[in-house]
C-alpha cells in the first residue's frame, strides 16, 4: 500500500532524498525573542565550556575527565578509582535530571543547553551566515560552479571552521589530560610530544567533520538521546508544537489574501508561507506534529510569531505546548510519573551530598604481600608482611604519616623509611610493613586487624586486613 503523500514524513527523514542521497538543509537565518534568549544561554556556556578546565578550587581543576589516569574532578572535588561509586551516583544523577526535563519539557535540553546544537547553531552556523549570506545565497553558492568566489568563501569557510575545530579540540584534551599537562606540552614544543600533537589532529578532524559536514545528521542518526525521548515523551509533555487547531480550522490552511475573511471561510490561521520550515536546521515541517528529527531549537516559533504579527493575528500558533493543552485547553500540572522522577532525582541527590559529607581525603588500603605465609619468632611472636598504598585526595602534601595497630596489641614496622613519611598531593605512598602479635593474642589461623592512618598522632583514617596465624587445635 502506497503512504500518501502528507504521510510520507513518518517513513523517511527530512535530510535523505528518495534515492538515498544526502539532502542539504539550508535553513534561514532565525530571529526574535527566543533566538536571543538562546545566544544568551549559549555564551555563557560556551564560557563555562572553555574555562572550565583551566579555573581551580583549592587546586584542582574544576572539570577534568582523565580516563587513562582513571582521575576525574567534578566542581573543584577530585574522584578517584577508590571513589568511583560516587561517580556512579553522578552520572545517574545526570541521567535522571535530562529524563525528568524530557519528561516535562520535551527536548529543551537538545534545543538550549547540548554542546552539539550549541556549536552548530551559535557558532559555526553563524560564521556560515558571516560568510555565504543566508538561505537563498547559500543555496544559491551550492549550484554555482567552482569560480572565484565559490572557492574563496569555500577556502575562508574551510580554514576559520578548521581553526574553530582545532581550538575546539585544545579545550576538549584538557578535560582529559588536565590543562595543566597540555599548557606544558604546548610550551614543550609540539616535536616534543608527538602524541599530544597525533591527539589534537585527530579531535580537530573529527570536530571538523561533525560541524561542516555531518551536522544535523549527528541528532537524527548518531545521538541515542533522538530515540529516548520517544520513549519519554507523552501527551502531556510541553514541546515546540503547532495548534492544528487554530491553525487548520474547518477548512484547512490558506495562502494570505489581503482584506479577506478567513475566520468566515473556515480557514485556519496558518497562511502556508513555509517559512517554520525554511527555518527549521533539521529541515522538518513542525505542522506534521512531534518528530524525531525536532530539537525544540525554537527557531519555527520566532518565525511564526514574526509572520503572524506582519499580518495582524495573535502570536503563538506555535508555541511551547503539550498535546493536551492543544487538544483540551488543559494547562500543565506535575504527573504522577513527573512527582515520581523528583522523587527520584532528590534521593540521589541526597546520597551523594551524604557520601560527600562521609567522604575521607585519604584512602588507605592494606593487603598481605601475595604468596606469603606468616613466620613464626622466638617468645610466641607471629609475623605477617604486608603492602600498603595510600592516596591523597587533596591538593596539599599530608606530613608526618604513620600507622597504628589498633585492633591487637603488637608491633608495626614499616620497611626501608622512617616511623613517619609523606603523602604527595593527590598522588600515592605505596610501601611494605611488617606487623608482629603474640600469638597467644590470635583467635585461630585467620584474624581481622585494625589499622589506623595518623598525621601528627590524629587519626585520618581506619583500613582492615587480614593477619594469619597458626591453625589452634581444640
Amino acid at each position: 500500500m502506497e503512504t500518501p503523500k502528507d504521510e510520507i514524513f513518518r517513513d523517511s527523514i527530512g535530510t535523505i532524498t528518495e534515492d538515498g542521497k544526502r539532502a542539504w538543509v539550508f535553513p534561514k537565518k532565525p530571529s526574535g525573542r527566543f533566538y536571543e534568549y538562546r545566544k544568551y544561554v549559549s555564551y555563557l556556556l560556551l564560557a563555562f565550556l572553555f574555562l572550565s578546565p583551566f579555573l581551580k578550587i583549592n587546586g584542582n581543576q574544576f572539570l577534568m575527565f582523565n580516563v587513562l589516569e582513571r582521575r576525574f574532578n567534578i566542581f573543584g572535588f577530585p574522584f578517584w578509582p577508590q571513589d568511583f561509586h560516587l561517580f556512579v551516583i553522578s552520572m545517574l544523577i545526570g541521567v535522571v535530571f535530562i529524563t525528568l526535563f524530557t519528561v516535562a519539557f520535551g527536548r529543551i535540553f537538545c534545543g538550549w543547553i547540548c554542546p552539539q546544537t550549541i556549536f552548530m547553531e551559535m557558532v559555526f552556523r553563524r560564521i556560515e551566515y558571516w560568510i555565504e549570506g543566508d538561505r537563498n545565497k547559500q543555496r544559491k553558492l551550492d549550484r554555482q560552479k567552482w569560480d572565484a568566489e565559490k572557492i574563496r568563501k569555500r577556502g575562508i569557510k574551510f580554514i576559520v571552521f578548521a581553526f574553530i575545530s582545532f581550538l575546539i579540540a585544545n579545550v576538549f584534551l584538557a578535560y582529559l589530560i588536565g590543562s595543566d599537562k597540555l599548557i606544558e606540552h604546548i610550551t614543550e614544543g609540539p616535536l616534543e610530544n608527538v602524541s599530544t600533537l597525533i591527539s589534537l589532529l585527530i579531535f580537530t578532524g573529527v570536530f571538523y567533520f561533525v560541524f561542516a559536514w555531518f551536522r544535523e545528521q549527528v541528532c537524527i542518526i548518531a545521538c541515542p538521546y533522538g530515540r529516548l525521548q520517544g520513549v519519554l515523551l507523552d501527551t502531556k509533555s510541553i514541546v515546540v508544537a503547532y495548534d492544528h487547531k487554530r491553525g487548520e480550522g474547518e477548512s484547512g490552511r490558506k495562502k494570505f489574501r489581503k482584506n479577506e475573511d478567513r475566520e468566515a471561510l473556515g480557514h485556519g490561521d496558518c497562511i502556508d508561507c513555509m517559512q517554520c520550515v525554511h527555518v527549521c536546521p533539521t529541515g522538518i515541517d513542525i505542522r506534521n506534529g512531534t518528530q524525531l528529527e525536532c530539537v525544540n531549537c525554537t527557531a519555527c516559533i520566532d518565525e511564526c510569531d514574526h509572520i503572524m504579527e506582519s499580518i495582524n493575528l495573535p502570536k503563538g500558533l506555535i508555541r511551547y505546548a503539550s498535546e493536551e493543552e492543544i487538544e483540551n485547553n488543559t494547562k500543565f500540572k506535575l504527573t504522577p510519573r513527573i512527582k515520581g522522577y523528583i522523587a527520584v532525582l532528590s534521593i540521589l541527590i541526597g546520597l551523594l551530598i551524604g557520601m560527600l559529607f562521609l567522604r575521607n581525603d585519604v584512602e588507605a588500603n592494606v593487603l598481605r604481600l601475595p604468596g606469603q605465609l606468616y613466620e613464626h619468632k622466638e617468645n610466641n611472636i607471629i609475623s605477617n608482611v604486608f603492602t600498603y598504598k595510600l592516596v591523597n585526595k587533596t591538593s596539599n602534601d599530608i606530613n608526618q604519616v604513620t600507622f597504628k595497630l589498633m585492633s591487637h596489641k603488637g608491633t608495626l614496622r614499616l620497611v626501608s623509611t622512617s616511623e613517619d613519611f609523606i603523602v604527595p598531593r593527590q598522588g600515592i605512598a605505596e610501601g611494605t610493613l611488617f606487623i608482629e602479635i603474640n600469638n597467644s593474642a590470635l583467635s585461630g589461623d585467620r584474624n581481622k586487624i585494625k589499622i589506623g592512618v595518623f598525621k601528627d598522632d590524629k587519626l585520618i583514617e581506619t583500613t582492615t586486613a587480614n593477619f594469619l596465624g597458626p591453625r589452634s587445635f581444640k
